[in-house]
This record gives structure tokens, C-alpha cells and sequence, in this order.
């Protein structure tokens, strides 16, 4: 199992390859399809992000309300060929990883290739067994969103498979 320590940077993504295991630690951020569309349009706005993206990761996630004494609730990958039309402009601003569940469409997957970035997959339906790996969460823009908001989260040792790796190398392809 590699460990990856964020943020990273191209070397690293470099050294990733299909089907490794990875252990995730320090700060990742979270959005899922509304909060992808804002960014995208302060992109095109030419104003500023809720946070700057080179190096780093976004997890695909709408976690559930947090029990009292929690961090945060349950904490499962979303589907991310939903946010595919709206992640190579984050791609070419700097972003390095993605971590959801599921298939890339092509354009992601040849953005990918240009900015050095992997494509990792958590394992689906285990966000409670998730959410154990976030050490601290709080919500950073888009806060009208709910559980779609923007949220900075430290994590450790939070486990997932690459799924996608910066050559286009694709597990969902390999084992067809």
C-alpha cells in the first residue's frame, strides 16, 4: 500500500499506477454536481476559487448530518461520472486527484493524461467505515448547498484504489 500525503505533486502522480492500493492523508476537499458547477462558473468569471486546487484533492461526497460528538456522518463516494462535464477546467487549474466511484468518460480521462492527475475509487456504501478516516471537517463555501457544500477535511489513512492513473491506464477497461 502507498502512502500519499497531501498536497502532491506531479512526481508522485506519476508514480501511481492502476489497481494500487493508496492510504490518503492530510487535507482534501469536497464537492459534488452543484458545487462543481459554481466553481466551474467563477472559473469562467475569472473570479477567485473557495480554495486553491493546485495539489490538491476532491472527494466526491455528500455526507450525512453528524451525530453529537461526531466530526461527520456517514462519509460514501458519490457517482462521479456525474461531475465529468464540469472537471477538466479544475484539471487544468491544477487539481491532482479525484476520489469517487465508478467510470471517467473519455474527456476526464484525456484531461487527466495532460495534467498529470490520478482518478482514485473509495469503496461504495462504506461511509460510515469512511468517515472514521476524517479528523476534522468544516464547510468552506457554498454553505446554501447542505451536504453539497465545500468542505475542508483532514483525513488519515482514508483507503482507496487507483482507479485511473495519470497514463489512462483503467481498471474498469482492464478487466473487462
Amino acid at each position: 500500500m502507498r502512502k500519499i500525503t497531501l498536497p502532491i505533486d506531479n512526481e508522485t502522480i506519476k508514480e501511481l499506477k492502476c489497481g494500487e492500493m493508496v492510504s490518503i492523508s492530510g487535507v482534501i476537499y469536497t464537492a459534488r454536481d452543484a458545487a462543481h458547477q459554481r466553481m466551474v462558473n467563477s472559473i469562467k468569471e475569472g473570479e477567485k476559487l473557495p480554495f486553491n486546487v493546485e495539489g490538491q484533492a476532491i472527494y466526491y461526497v455528500g455526507p450525512t448530518p453528524h451525530k453529537y460528538g461526531e466530526v461527520i456522518g456517514a462519509a460514501g463516494p458519490t457517482t462521479s461520472y456525474r461531475m465529468d462535464d464540469l472537471t477538466a477546467p479544475l484539471l487544468d487549474r491544477g487539481l491532482k486527484l479525484m476520489i469517487g466511484k465508478g467510470k471517467r468518460n473519455d474527456i476526464v480521462i484525456d484531461s487527466m493524461k495532460k495534467n498529470v492527475c490520478a482518478y482514485l475509487a473509495a469503496i461504495g456504501g462504506a461511509g460510515a467505515y469512511i468517515s472514521n478516516s476524517i479528523k476534522k471537517a468544516e464547510v468552506i463555501a457554498y454553505d446554501d448547498l447542505g451536504a453539497e457544500a465545500v468542505r475542508r477535511l483532514e483525513v488519515e489513512d482514508l483507503f482507496a484504489v487507483v482507479a485511473i492513473d495519470c497514463y489512462g491506464n483503467n481498471i474498469y477497461e482492464i478487466n473487462k
